[in-house]
């Protein structure tokens, strides 16, 4: 038998006030005191005591030395932060009370009308009073005797529903406690998540400023290599140049005696011919002397002596790795450098990971 099928409903005002005024823990009408909780939704003190506790489960009572704790609204879910005094700092809902005073009052004058029960379909005069505990649903008297429940195992309906109301009751408690729960560890790994962040902002700074110290060594190196091969050939080219001068003035000489040679051998007269001859070809010998002037040896523009081999330089650079070597799922090692103070830069302390340094 289909139980909704079965089932015939009135709904009027009456009803639709119950609604408003069932406790979303117990799923019954509100047991007074009702409290209110800051997100405007209420609850019976004895069940939010009960979810506060499953919550909280180191706050033993009232006045205990835990200084408080926290809980979940069951309808909307905000968090609800207690102090010493638990659900009992709760403030009651008076407007509430008064009002399910009212609702029970306008009941009991009421006659009971026959729309207010659900009615079996089967036998429309009928009320649905007992459970069926073979089929699991509700039926009437009548079913159990003449109808198809007539070989079903039965039990009193209020008996199965307060069972089965507390064990939701209590299902729910369990539940809203779970989330809490689940809330905790969403917390945690939206905290861990933060902190990886941070750690991994931290690490890629100090890499950054080792691999900038590294960057400064190799800057430093390369000036002084530089102004070493710049003062060699300084040294080369003004030897060069001292020499191309001493030829220069010799060749100045030289061409001086040429023409002074030409015009003595223009000179008719023997006598005064040979009054200049013997001084000018002393002097025409001295100056070819001059042709042995010093000169620079073969390969002296070679600069390859200033070669470097950087081969196990390089196969060190790349050998630069973290320390700890665990880089996934793991603790994130810390990559050394060799040491080296910058200009500026605070003294610390640093290791290559090679054996060979720069």
């Amino acid at each position: 038998m289909d139980y909704k099928s079965g089932l015939i409903h009135d709904s009027n005002p009456m009803e639709n006030l119950e609604k408003q005024l069932v406790c979303p823990i117990c799923l019954e009408m509100f047991t007074k005191p009702v409290v209110i909780l800051p997100c405007q939704h209420n609850l019976c003190r004895k069940c939010a005591n009960d979810i506060f506790q499953a919550a909280n489960p180191y706050w033993s009572n009232r006045g205990s030395s835990i200084s408080g704790g926290r809980f979940r609204c069951p309808s909307c879910r905000h968090e609800v932060i207690m102090d010493r005094h638990g659900v009992y700092g709760l403030q009651r809902n008076l407007l509430v009370e008064n009002i399910i005073d009212i609702y029970k009052q306008e009941c009991s004058s009421r006659p009971l009308q026959k729309g207010n029960h659900p009615m079996c379909k089967e036998h429309e005069d009928e009320k649905i009073n007992i459970y069926c505990l073979t089929c699991e649903v509700p039926t009437c008297s009548m079913c159990k005797v003449f109808g198809v429940h007539k070989a079903c195992e039965v039990a009193p309906l209020q008996n199965i529903f307060q069972g089965q109301k507390t064990e939701l009751s209590n299902c729910i408690s369990m539940l809203v406690a779970g989330n809490d729960r689940v809330q905790t560890i969403i917390t945690q790994l939206e905290d861990s998540c933060r902190v990886t962040k941070e750690n991994s902002h931290q690490v890629k700074e100090e890499l950054s400023q080792k691999f900038d110290v590294l960057y400064a060594i190799l800057d430093e190196k390369k000036s002084e290599l530089l102004q070493r091969i710049t003062r060699e050939q300084e040294e080369k080219i003004s030897f060069i140049e001292a020499l191309i001068q001493q030829y220069r003035e010799q060749l100045e000489k030289a061409t001086k005696l040429v023409e002074t040679a030409i015009q003595s051998m223009d000179e008719p007269g023997g006598a005064a011919f040979l009054m200049n001859a013997k001084p000018l070809i002393k002097a025409i010998v001295e100056a070819s002397k001059g042709c042995h002037l010093g000169k620079i040896e073969q390969g002296f523009e070679n600069m390859d002596y200033f070669t470097l081999d950087l081969e196990h330089i390089a196969d060190t650079l790349k050998a630069i790795d973290f320390v700890s070597g665990k880089t996934s799922l793991g603790r994130t090692g810390s990559i050394s450098l060799p040491y080296y103070r910058k200009p500026g830069v605070p003294r610390g302390r640093a290791r290559l990971m090679a054996e060979e340094r720069l």
